[in-house]
């Protein structure tokens, strides 16, 4: 967590929150392929692998806050887990907790297509992707 990410109330801003699960599905799965130059290895890479002129895109996210997530001077606690893949579109859930206690604070998911920028269409996600993504069902994977 940054001092810049706080609000007035000492909590995370809700704007910096969808920064902070973005950074969290990119450390836990890549980057999107065609997209800035190579850093850490994630702890599993299904993104960057994608053909050339595909897209990894946000389609929507959803955001409960069960609680503030206050402000630490430490990263949170946050679990990443693909949660659903849909024919043309697959949910990455996240659930934040206190650094400190381990209280629930966030639970959100990112839903997430795969674009063909030359076609401007969203793809049907190929079985071996399908595949790839299906072996992270379920409980929380990543911390």
């Amino acid at each position: 967590m940054r001092w810049s990410d706080m609000d007035a109330y000492g909590h995370i801003n809700n704007v910096n929150l969808v920064r902070m699960m973005e950074e969290a599905r990119i450390a836990s799965f890549g980057v999107p392929g065609g997209t800035g130059k190579p850093g850490n290895a994630p702890a599993v890479d299904l993104f960057s692998s994608v053909p050339d002129g595909t897209q990894t895109l946000v389609v929507e996210h959803r955001i409960r806050y069960v609680r503030p997530l206050d402000y630490r001077n430490v990263p949170a606690d946050v679990d990443v887990w693909v949660s659903a893949v849909k024919p043309a579109s697959f949910d990455m859930s996240y659930e934040f907790r206190d650094p400190f206690g381990g209280e629930l604070c966030v639970k959100a998911t990112t839903t997430l297509a795969f674009f063909s920028a030359a076609e401007s269409r969203v793809l049907r996600i190929p079985a071996d992707r399908r595949e790839a993504l299906g072996e992270f069902l379920g409980d929380p994977v990543f911390r």
